[in-house]
């Protein structure tokens, strides 16, 4: 596998190159991950003194059981049957998409399948976009997808909170032990004044943050206090190549200076995502971080500070990092949360079942077999493995998505089908677009709490359209004429349009032999053998002339379903009863004069 070209860094050109071997100055223990960097740490004068920045104050005035001593760094507890230990961490922000699912999903089965622990935490640090409607979508989403966690939100475990907003003074001590070991420098530039000097020596002024601060003296910045200004912490990054060996991508390589000192805390004393994160894998002892190729241009950031935190006593080992590939929309696009097959709630409300959404999106950059497109979670457990994820994007084509929903659909047990579909004839999920409800075609959203007759109804009806649709929210338009009365019955207006001359004398001679069978003869046998004589032999019709069966019934399900697509009609019509039968033949026949 080759290298990886990856985006700016705060607005800075990146170079990334392939590397088969580079020289070890740093080895954390895990295999396949090298560090190649170099820097100076030692401050004197130009160290943490008179750091006025809010973090020191807030440190003074709280005591937090988080704030441990730097040499508690990651005590890994033995949830799982291995080492091994990922996290999924998403923020709570917008609607929960597709790309978030899968990466959800490959940590999940990574974590299953080396029998290690899945740890699910909060990245709620944005008080200006996060939300709580946004966080319960999320655990609701996960819940219903049945990606359990071993350790987190909801559940606890020994590195409580897992919500990021509640674990602040961890991140502020953190970052004081970082400043005062020399890692973190402050810096007073303003994004105009890094502009301005990238012009004056004739360069792109979008090239990002020029190192201007590192070498401060005390003096320059007693200058800049009594400014009014307050300092940003960056991180100091090593003034050499840093290379790793990324799971899904092989050795990648970040070129000395291409990488510039980034932010981690504001100048308010807000910590940022590119401290936060790395400090939580390393209290947690997260073993393998597994995320999105978009965020590859932020391993190099990473591996720098984890570093700095083995240093101070924060973090026992460097986790090994794979990338995940883009998931492409439209047009060769990388989709979006702006496109609606991105929304996971859209999907769940058109009727995807979770075996159905899991099993495409493990097609989203892994595969079971070269051969064979259709499989079980637990199949997807046994096999997975992380080396085997593809690095190219991954296009997601809904109507393939579709197929390999109709496919795990077919593949439920009768019951288990039957009681998926009552959430959909309740209308219980709203519609994502903003749409209004639909009316409920059913009295309960589960099951058991329907009505005998409604029970009665689904028990018979299920099975007929089970190997008929795709998604379940179809079985409103398929099963509908079955929960309503006759009177409320909504007959298609196309398909009334579509009908043959010959749809009268065919209503009139089913109309006619259906009222000659008892009450005890109205099965779908009887059923189809009085309508096969009347119409299709031409008994019942004008001048003993009979209509081929594909033509014959077409009136009939019309008048019954009120679509010229149902479940089969004989069974339609048991189901539903002779007197319903019967006034709705008669409804349509006067329909058409």
């Amino acid at each position: 596998m080759g290298g990886e070209s990856v985006g700016p860094v705060e607005s800075g050109a990146v170079v990334v190159t392939c590397a088969e071997s580079q020289p070890s100055r740093w080895d954390n223990g895990l295999t396949g991950m090298t560090v190649t960097a170099t820097t100076s740490h030692s401050h004197g004068e130009n160290g943490p003194s008179g750091y006025a920045v809010p973090i020191m104050a807030e440190l003074s005035d709280h005591s937090s059981p988080l704030r441990s001593a730097p040499a508690a760094a990651a005590d890994v507890p033995a949830q799982g049957t291995s080492s091994v230990r990922v996290r999924f961490c998403p923020s709570p922000t917008g609607t929960p998409h597709v790309g978030m699912v899968r990466t959800c999903l490959f940590n999940w089965a990574y974590a299953r399948h080396t029998g290690g622990t899945f740890v699910f935490r909060i990245e709620d640090t944005d008080a200006a976009r996060d939300s709580e409607e946004s966080f319960d979508a999320i655990l609701d989403s996960l819940t219903w997808l049945g990606l359990d966690w071993d350790e987190g939100v909801g559940k606890g475990g020994p590195h409580e909170p897992y919500r990021q907003s509640q674990r602040m003074d961890l991140y502020k001590q953190v970052a004081v032990e970082l400043l005062e070991a020399g890692y973190l420098y402050e810096s007073f530039s303003t994004p105009e004044e890094i502009e301005a000097r990238h012009r004056e020596r004739g360069e792109d002024p979008k090239l990002g943050y020029d190192g201007f601060d590192r070498d401060l003296t005390q003096e320059q910045k007693d200058a800049f206090r009594a400014e009014g200004r307050l300092p940003v912490l960056r991180m100091r990054m090593p003034d050499e190549d840093i290379t790793f060996t990324d799971l899904v991508r092989g050795p990648i390589t970040f070129k000395a200076g291409s990488v510039p000192d980034y932010v981690v805390v504001r100048a308010g004393g807000d910590p940022l995502y590119t401290l936060v994160n790395p400090v939580d894998d390393a209290a947690m002892g997260i073993t393998h971080v597994l995320r999105g190729e978009d965020l590859l241009s932020s391993t190099p950031r990473q591996v720098a500070l984890y570093r700095a935190l083995m240093e101070i006593g924060r973090a026992q080992v460097m986790p090994e990092f794979g990338h995940l590939p883009y998931v492409m929309g439209e047009g060769n696009r990388k989709l979006s949360k702006r496109d609606p097959q991105s929304n996971l709630l859209i999907h769940r409300y058109r009727g995807m079942i979770p075996e159905g959404l899991l099993n495409y999106l493990a097609l989203l950059g892994w595969s079971l077999s070269a051969d064979r497109d259709v499989f079980s979670a637990a199949e997807m457990i046994e096999a997975f493995d992380i080396h085997d994820v593809n690095p190219n994007p991954a296009r997601f084509d809904p109507k393939k998505c579709e197929a390999i929903n109709a496919e795990q659909v077919r593949a439920l047990g009768e019951e288990d089908f039957r009681d998926r579909l009552v959430p959909y004839l309740a209308d219980a999920y709203p519609d994502p677009t903003g749409e209004a409800l639909q009316a409920p075609l059913v009295s309960a959203e589960s099951f058991d709490e329907l009505s005998a007759r409604e029970q009665e109804i689904l028990n018979a009806a299920a099975p007929l359209i089970q190997t008929r649709i795709q998604m379940l929210r179809e079985c409103r338009d398929m099963l509908g004429f079955l929960f309503v009365s006759d009177a409320e019955l909504t007959i298609d207006d196309k398909a009334v349009a579509k009908l043959k001359a010959s749809a009268g004398d065919v209503l009139d001679a089913g109309i006619h032999a259906l009222e000659g069978l008892g009450t005890e003869q109205w099965g779908r046998g009887q059923l189809e053998e009085a309508l096969s004589a009347a119409i299709v032999e031409g008994q019942g019709m004008p001048n003993g002339e009979g209509i081929k069966p594909r033509l014959a019934y077409g009136p009939l399900r019309v008048a019954v379903t009120g679509r010229q697509v149902s479940p089969p009609l004989f069974e339609s019509m048991e189901i539903l009863g002779a007197g319903s039968t019967l006034a709705r033949l008669k409804a349509l026949r006067a329909r058409l004069g």
